[in-house]
């Protein structure tokens, strides 16, 4: 039975009460206390006083218990162990760590909504809305609302590279940067683009590429208002608004010179991929079919000849192709631009070959003349698939039907009767059409 300091003053406590333990209650904020080891123990919470220490490293707590726990740091002791995977802690309040298996997340963020299985990752999360960055940098003043962001930070200042490639000897200043590099070891590249299938060991360069299939271009030009995918490209971009030539060919900005033509490159490797223009190496081989190339890049791109990849898809009729250069030369034809444009006529030209080809009718040059009938082709090409006219020659044959033609692009049209494609849409109505010219007579219908 415990007794009130109004009682003891009444002289309501039996004599031999103190003779067998005393009590006394002792109302500091609240708290109650037995006036034994316990009370004595409670009160250092008050005084500060930390009366017991650790013999391995000094450190001072104010009660035994503090410091019995505190030893599991040095004897490594961890007498808890979770019943799921059997990872095993020092402190029973560890047991926290069944919400990994659980999934549970507790603690919710009043301001957005989001969960957290601990209250200090919360408490941490809180400082992103409150705008809190406690810990601030000695010598840039720059400010983090994590201490673990500080300390990585202090190594741009101090130069500490903690982390070590075991392979190359290579050091980082972050283990995520060990970690990115070691792919380049391993080859590995985990991160995929479900359009192509091109991997990357980085995702970020995962996201830059996205933007090829994205058509994203979130750099925009202030002056102009032009769009650009990458920022390096802005950057070359605004160059021609301040007037500034930032590619300069000389002999301190290229160093690397070509003994053959004399171009001038600014790094040794890419002199080195110039000089198979002279040299004609083609170190690149084609497993397939055995075709060389001087470059990786065009081997890649060849490759998916044999693997029947075409990336890069038309928005407006589906149709595919290998290259982005291709799909942008088709767009014109949705589009109906024609960017080239002939200097005396001023006739447009959707593509480049057919201004070529135009310019010999000012020029009067046709070199080529059929020995037949005597037409006359500015373009050996042109004059041989013209002699199939008088050969009767049908080179191009369909696989399914066995129908021969005498020019590729006729075989590709004609393919359109078994595949049932119909790539001309009218957007009017709806309708489809196999060929472009009884898309353009449909057309007139809607045309007044």
């Amino acid at each position: 039975m415990l007794y009130t300091h109004t009682q003891y003053n009444r002289h309501e406590i039996p004599e031999n009460y103190f003779s067998k333990i005393i009590y006394l209650i002792f109302l500091v904020n609240e708290k109650h206390c037995r006036v034994d080891q316990n009370c004595d123990s409670h009160m250092t919470v008050h005084t500060g006083e930390k009366s017991v220490s650790c013999d391995d490293c000094g450190k001072r707590f104010n009660q035994m218990r503090d410091l019995k726990i505190h030893t599991r740091v040095h004897t490594g002791e961890r007498p808890f162990d979770c019943s799921e995977c059997g990872k095993r802690f020092r402190y029973q309040g560890s047991l926290v760590h069944m919400r990994v298996h659980t999934g549970e997340r507790p603690f919710c963020c009043a301001d957005c909504g989001k969960r957290f299985r601990y209250q200090g990752s919360l408490n941490v999360h809180m400082r992103l809305h409150a705008g809190e960055k406690p810990y601030a940098c000695d010598k840039c003043g720059k400010r983090f609302s994590l201490k673990t962001n500080l300390t990585r930070h202090i190594r741009v200042h101090t130069g500490e590279k903690p982390f070590s490639c075991d392979i190359c000897g290579q050091r980082f200043n972050y283990r995520r940067n060990l970690n990115m590099h070691i792919r380049v070891h391993t080859g590995e590249k985990p991160f995929s683009c479900d359009n192509c299938g091109q991997k990357f060991n980085q995702k970020i360069e995962l996201r830059r590429h996205m933007r090829v299939h994205t058509e994203e271009k979130p750099y925009t030009c202030g002056d102009c208002g032009k769009t650009f995918s990458y920022q390096c490209n802005l950057k070359t971009h605004m160059a021609l608004h301040k007037g500034e030539k930032q590619f300069v060919c000389g002999v301190y900005e290229k160093p690397f010179r070509c003994d053959d033509c004399g171009q001038r490159f600014s790094r040794k490797t890419n002199l080195t991929r110039h000089m198979r223009v002279h040299t004609g190496e083609k170190p690149f081989g084609c497993d397939e079919c055995g075709q060389r190339f001087n470059h990786k890049a065009n081997l890649k791109l060849h490759i998916r000849v044999h693997t029947g990849e075409k990336p890069f898809s038309c928005e407006a009729c589906g149709q595919r192709f290998y290259h982005k250069t291709d799909l942008k030369r088709h767009m014109r034809i949705h589009t109906e631009e024609k960017p080239f444009v002939c200097d005396h006529c001023g006739k447009p030209f959707r593509y480049r070959c057919n201004l070529r080809r135009h310019m010999s009718v000012h020029s009067g040059e046709k070199r080529f003349v059929c020995g037949v009938c005597g037409n006359i082709f500015n373009r050996e090409g042109n004059l041989k698939i013209h002699m199939r006219v008088h050969t009767g020659e049908k080179p191009f044959s369909c696989y399914v039907c066995g129908n021969t033609f005498n020019r590729e692009g006729n075989l590709k049209i004609h393919m359109r009767v078994h595949t049932g494609e119909k790539p001309f849409d009218c957007e009017f109505c709806g309708k489809s059409f196999r060929h472009q010219y009884s898309f353009k007579t449909h057309m007139k219908i809607h045309v007044v």
